[in-house]
C-alpha cells in the first residue's frame, strides 16, 4: 500500500499534503503511512484502491505547441487535476481566442467562464451529496430551489456548465432567447450574481460582456468562445471541491500572469504568493481555533486559506474555524478572492479597496480592527505619497517609528504592527533589501530609522531568508519578516535569521521547496535556537552594534569551510611547484631555440 501511495503521488505531481486532502485526511497521517509508522484504516485503504485504479493508465507524454493556434491534446485519465493538466486545460483555453484578443486579454475572458466551470461542479457535487439523502436528484433540486441555503452557491439551469456546454438543452422563456453564445454567456452570469445576493456577486463574475461589439464587430466570436468552452469540458478536467487543490483559482490566475506578464507589463508574482512559501508562513504563526486573521493585499485569498488548512491538518477534530479577513484593490484579485472565499466556507470578510490609503476594517468608534495574526505579501519597493503617510488619521506611522521615504516596504510592515492587537503576530512578505537598506550609511536614513524602531520595541520576531528565483515577479530572493507583540520569554530580546538560500530544487521556470525542506524550516524556526550554517539568533544588542542590518546572510554563511593548512607544508609545495616551472621554462626555451635556427 506504501508503494501505491508513492506511485499515486509522483503520478499525479502531488505533494504528502495535496494528497492528503483528496483522501480526507491530515498531511501527518499520509506522511506516518509513507513511512510506515502507522497502519492504514480499511476505509482510507478503499480510497487509495480507487486512486490508483484511476491514475494507472495517466499518460504523462502531453505536450502543448504554445506556437500554433492549437494545442495537442493529450489528458490525464484521473479525476484529480495536476498542476500540469490544470496548464494544460488553461493554455488549450488560451489558444481558442488566440488572435481574437491580444495576449493581456485572455484572462479577462477566460477566468469567468472558470469560475463558472467550479461553481457550476462544486453545486453538482452538492447535489448528489443532498440526493443521498432525499432519493433522487430532481426531488433534490426541487428542494433546493426552495431553500438554496442547503447548498453553498445556487447554480440557475440556465447558468449550469452542462446546459453552457451544450450537453443539456434548456428552454429559455419566450422572447428572452440568447442569440448568440455570447449573450447566453452574459445572461448566465448576470443570473447567478442575482440568485446569490448574499454573496454581493455584482461586479465579480459579471465584469465581461461576452457579445460586445466595437466598430460594428463582435469583441470575441462565439467561436472562440465555443473553443475556451470546450476545453473547460474535457470530462478530464473537473473542478469539484474534492478534484483540485484548494486555492485552484488563484493558481490559475497566476499561471496566465505569468505566461502574459511580458505582454502586459505586469508582474505575476505582484498576485500571487508561491505555495511553498505560504506553508511556511502558515506554519510558523500556528493559528489556533477562533483566531482572527488580516491579509491586508490578499489577491486571490490564498494566504488566509493556507492558514485554515494547517489548522485542519494540526487539529482535524476542530470545529471553530478561523475568521478571515482580507482587503484588495485589484478587481480580478477582488473577484477571486471572492470566489475562494465562498468555495471554501471561510467565516469572514473580504473588502476591495487600498489599504494603505483607506483601510476599510474598522471598529465601531473608527479606529482600526486588530487581530491575532496578519499574513500578506504586498508589492515589493513600493513607492506612496508621503502625504498618505503624514495624514494618517490611524497612527499607524508616525507611532511606529516614523515616515519612510521612497520605498514602501516598511510602511507595510507598520502597517502590519498597527493592525495586531496585544498578543498578536505577523508574517509579511518583503524584499531583501528591506533589512539591509541604510545600515552603514553616515547620514540619516528612514527606513533604518523605522528598523532601529521595531527593533528598540522587541517586535521582530525574526528574518528567513528564501532562496533566488522562487517569485515569479524575480529572479531575487524574497524574506519574511515575522513580527511578534507577545514573544515567549526565552525569545525576548532576540532575533532569528534562519537563511533557507540553499533549500531549494530547480524547477523550470521557477524553483521550488520540497515539503520536507518547508518542514524544516517552519520547526526550525519556531525552536529558535542557534543551527550552524542555517539559524542564528541575536540579541537585540547584537542588531545595535551591526547598524541594524538583519539580513540572515549577514550572520549566517553558507560557503564551504576553509581548509587550514601548516605554513611549513605550503613552503614545500610551492618549493616543488616552482622547481616543475622552472624545468618546463628549460624545455620551452629549447623548442624556440630549435624554431628560430630553422
Amino acid at each position: 500500500m506504501k508503494d501505491k501511495l508513492l506511485e499515486i503521488r509522483k503520478k499525479l505531481n502531488l505533494s504528502q499534503e495535496e494528497l492528503a486532502s483528496r483522501l480526507g485526511v491530515s498531511f501527518a497521517t499520509v506522511n506516518r503511512w509513507e513511512n510506515g509508522k502507522t497502519a492504514i484504516r480499511k476505509s482510507a485503504k478503499e480510497k487509495i484502491e480507487e486512486l490508483h485504479r484511476k491514475i494507472a493508465h495517466i499518460d504523462e507524454t502531453v505536450e502543448t505547441d504554445m506556437s500554433s493556434n492549437r494545442s495537442r491534446r493529450g489528458v490525464s485519465k484521473s479525476e484529480l487535476l495536476s498542476n500540469k493538466s490544470m496548464e494544460q486545460m488553461l493554455w488549450s483555453a488560451a489558444c481558442s481566442i488566440r488572435g481574437a484578443k491580444d495576449a493581456p486579454k485572455f484572462k479577462d475572458y477566460i477566468l469567468p467562464l472558470l469560475f463558472i466551470k467550479r461553481l457550476s461542479d462544486v453545486f453538482d457535487d452538492e447535489v448528489e451529496r443532498i440526493a443521498e439523502e432525499f432519493g433522487d436528484k430532481q426531488t433534490t433540486l426541487s428542494i433546493i430551489e426552495k431553500d438554496k441555503s442547503l447548498v453553498r452557491f445556487y447554480i440557475p439551469p440556465e447558468a449550469k456548465w452542462s446546459v453552457i456546454s451544450g450537453r443539456e438543452s434548456f428552454k429559455w422563456p419566450k422572447g428572452k432567447e440568447p442569440h448568440s453564445l455570447g449573450e447566453q454567456l452574459t445572461l448566465a452570469m448576470r443570473a447567478i450574481v442575482k440568485a446569490n445576493p448574499a454573496h454581493s456577486l455584482s461586479g465579480v463574475i459579471d465584469i465581461v460582456d461576452y457579445n460586445a461589439v466595437q466598430q460594428g464587430e463582435r469583441e470575441i466570436s462565439d467561436a472562440a468562445l465555443r473553443g475556451v468552452i470546450n476545453a473547460f469540458s474535457n470530462p478530464n478536467y473537473r473542478l469539484g471541491l474534492q478534484d483540485v487543490e484548494p486555492d485552484f483559482l488563484g493558481r490559475a490566475y497566476e499561471y496566465l500572469l505569468r505566461k502574459f506578464a511580458e505582454d502586459s507589463g505586469q508582474s505575476a508574482g505582484e498576485f500571487f504568493t508561491p505555495r511553498e512559501v505560504g506553508f511556511v508562513m502558515a506554519k510558523i504563526l500556528r493559528p489556533q481555533s477562533g483566531n482572527i486573521a488580516y491579509d491586508f493585499a490578499c489577491g486571490s485569498f490564498g494566504l488566509l486559506i493556507k492558514l485554515q488548512l494547517v489548522l485542519k491538518r494540526s487539529d482535524p477534530l476542530n470545529r471553530i474555524p478561523l475568521k478571515l479577513y482580507g482587503q484588495e484593490l485589484g478587481r480580478d484579485n477582488f473577484a477571486l478572492g471572492c470566489m475562494n472565499k465562498i468555495l471554501h466556507d471561510i467565516d469572514g470578510e473580504i473588502q476591495r479597496g487600498d489599504s494603505m490609503a483607506n483601510p476599510k476594517f474598522r471598529q465601531k468608534d473608527g479606529s482600526l480592527k486588530t487581530f491575532d495574526m496578519v499574513i500578506a505579501n504586498p508589492m515589493w519597493n513600493q513607492s506612496f505619497d508621503t502625504s498618505i503617510y503624514e495624514n494618517d488619521s490611524f497612527e499607524r506611522f508616525e507611532k511606529h517609528g516614523g515616515f519612510t521615504s521612497s520605498k514602501g516596504d516598511w510602511a507595510w510592515l507598520q502597517v502590519a504592527a498597527a493592525s495586531l492587537n496585544s498578543k498578536g503576530r505577523a508574517a509579511i512578505v518583503l524584499d531583501t533589501g528591506a533589512v539591509t537598506r541604510g545600515s552603514g550609511s553616515t547620514h540619516g536614513d528612514k527606513e533604518k530609522a523605522i528598523r532601529k524602531w521595531f527593533v528598540e520595541q522587541d517586535l521582530i520576531e525574526g528574518v528567513i531568508l528564501f532562496p533566488e528565483n522562487l517569485f515569479y515577479n524575480t529572479t531575487a530572493a524574497g524574506i519574511i519578516v515575522f513580527l511578534n507583540k507577545n514573544k515567549a520569554k526565552n525569545k525576548k530580546g532576540k532575533i532569528i535569521l534562519l537563511n533557507a538560500s540553499k533549500e531549494f530544487y530547480k524547477g523550470r521556470p521557477k524553483n521550488h521547496i520540497s515539503d520536507e525542506s518547508i518542514e524544516k524550516i517552519a520547526k526550525t524556526f519556531t525552536k529558535g535556537e542557534n543551527q550552524e550554517r542555517f539559524v542564528k539568533v541575536i540579541t537585540n544588542k547584537e542588531a545595535e552594534k551591526n547598524d541594524y542590518n538583519l539580513s540572515p546572510s549577514r550572520y549566517i554563511s553558507l560557503s564551504d569551510v576553509e581548509t587550514c593548512r601548516e605554513i611549513p607544508e605550503i613552503l614545500n609545495e610551492l618549493k616543488t611547484l616552482q622547481t616543475k616551472s622552472n624545468r618546463l621554462d628549460k624545455e620551452m626555451n629549447k623548442i624556440i631555440s630549435i624554431i628560430r635556427s630553422e
